[in-house]
């Protein structure tokens, strides 16, 4: 017999504050059920039958296509917010203490734009255990290997089931009596994500901010670390707080500790994929992860951040230069991707096209114009718009028969990168704005490839001049607002209603 907390029925409400309230009321209750189950087994004692948990959940009714009619233009012009025709729509929502502000803004929007009510309640979607831990929480570590061996038999466990990515592949289909889903991820989906970001990354996803830089080696983020800590040295910065692997917090100089900052500790190791954070007020700041090299881990990594719904990411790393034209240090500035990957064949098609996004395009052109002052013809020189290649063979040179190098050649690629295209594509995928500006580091089809001299000095001159091009062109972003950044061109016809 399941050991449930007092039920809480589902309540109607035409204030988004009250729902978001009703929402922390039930997602609270329901982990402090499992967390004090969990400490009464671990202490050993026999739990009163099978312990559960249940997300809360948010409904909507419409019986028309029609939305309503908005004094408020850029609200009328937004891509998401509202459902695409009559129906029932329903999510299970998770850690309102991370999404409150996302949430708050979701359920604004869909109570301005269709004028019914939300309902808020409690689902049938288990929470497994594993996702009911807070932080710093590892109480499974004192039981010996039997008990946890028998922790599946008293607590729900992660359901791969309850979390799949069907509705953002637009492969969902609901059942007859099914509501239509509200977002792109349950929220099984989404804790499941949270602990693999504290895994890969090293840091807490409460740091992450919601403009992200992807790199694919280290000199980048020494460099990140360095602007961090001179950001950090200066009382008048707008970026608050800097955080580490580890969750190693500096606070900007005046600003005070904050309950938490003294758990952080330098990791022994560094992670698979270090996360580095330049907090700014209401995650407006910018993280920046090193992937490694590779498509599988650009895939895995932003499978994972797609859940925090960032307003941009941007790859910023080295490729090899395809044209006799380049030189080692020129920018390339991806407005097309060849998708030699292959990771994402089977969730994103071959035949689906990866548009380049005219914002962010034009925020990466004007940040190497600030940052290098080139302009006109000189700017040309140094940066080059055209396709990217990525491939998944890192050696892709010595293929015989010369059958890659003429398909990049058929494609008019100017760069070639093992990351980008997967970077990209998992941005339209995910619906979340994406961009590429890459650096010429070798040209091994014209026979200048990376020796380490070379590859020294080439990485002291480009890499601060890099990084600040990418740091610029998000601020630029930010400048511009959220909702000119979430363009139309990353929803389909008939697409869910949150951001």
């Amino acid at each position: 017999m399941p050991y449930l907390p007092a039920f809480i029925a589902p309540t109607r409400y035409t204030d988004a504050a009250a729902a978001l309230a009703q929402v922390r009321a039930i997602y609270d209750q329901q982990i402090a059920h499992l967390r004090g189950a969990m400490q009464r087994y671990v202490a050993g004692e026999t739990m009163p039958g099978h312990v559960r948990a249940c997300y809360p959940f948010v409904r909507i009714h419409t019986d028309t296509v029609a939305r309503a009619i908005l004094e408020t233009p850029d609200i009328s012009q937004l891509s998401y917010g509202f459902v695409a025709g009559p129906g029932r729509y329903e999510t299970t929502l998770t850690r309102p203490d991370l999404y409150g502000h996302y949430y708050l803004e979701q359920f604004r929007l869909l109570l301005q734009n269709h004028e019914v009510a939300l309902e808020v309640g409690t689902s049938t979607q288990p929470i497994p255990i594993h996702f009911s831990f807070a932080e710093n929480d590892h109480v499974e570590g004192t039981m010996s290997a039997e008990r946890r061996m028998l922790m599946r038999d008293v607590f729900d466990l992660p359901d791969l089931s309850a979390m799949d990515d069907g509705i953002a592949n637009g492969t969902y289909e609901a059942r007859p009596g099914e509501p239509q889903p509200l977002s792109l991820f349950t929220a099984a989906r989404v804790d499941y994500s949270l602990q693999r970001l504290r895994h890969y990354t090293g840091t807490s996803p409460d740091a992450f901010q919601n403009f992200v830089l992807f790199t694919n080696y280290q000199f980048y983020i020494d460099e990140f670390v360095r602007l961090g800590h001179e950001e950090m040295a200066n009382p008048q910065s707008d970026y608050i707080a800097f955080v580490e692997p580890g969750n190693v917090v500096t606070r900007r100089t005046g600003l005070s500790a904050e309950a938490g900052d003294a758990l952080g500790v330098p990791p022994p190791r560094l992670p698979q994929m270090p996360g580095y954070h330049l907090l700014r007020a209401g995650r407006s700041g910018i993280t920046m992860v090193n992937i490694g090299v590779g498509p599988a881990n650009a895939k895995n990594i932003t499978d994972h951040i797609a859940v925090l719904r960032p307003h941009a990411w941007v790859m910023l790393g080295h490729c090899a230069g395809l044209r006799t034209s380049q030189q080692l240090g020129d920018y390339v500035l991806a407005h097309g991707y060849v998708r030699e990957d292959h990771v994402l064949d089977e969730e994103l098609p071959l035949w689906v096209p990866i548009p380049a996004l005219a914002e962010i395009q034009k925020a990466l052109q004007q940040a190497v114009q600030d940052v290098t002052h080139a302009e006109g013809a000189d700017l040309k020189r140094i940066m080059r718009t055209g396709t990217v290649a990525s491939t998944d063979n890192r050696n892709w040179e010595l293929l015989p028969g010369n059958q890659v190098q003429r398909r990049f050649s058929q494609s008019r690629a100017i760069a070639l990168d093992m990351e980008s295209a997967t970077i990209a594509a998992n941005g339209f995928r995910f619906r979340v704005p994406y961009g590429t500006l890459l650096c010429v580091s070798d040209k091994p089809l014209h026979g200048e490839i990376k020796l380490p001299g070379m590859a020294n000095h080439f990485y002291r001159e480009r890499v601060d001049q890099h990084l600040r091009i990418g740091i610029r062109a998000m601020e630029m972003l930010r400048a511009e607002g959220s909702t000119q950044l979430h363009s139309r061109k990353l929803r389909s016809f008939s697409e869910v209603a949150f951001q």
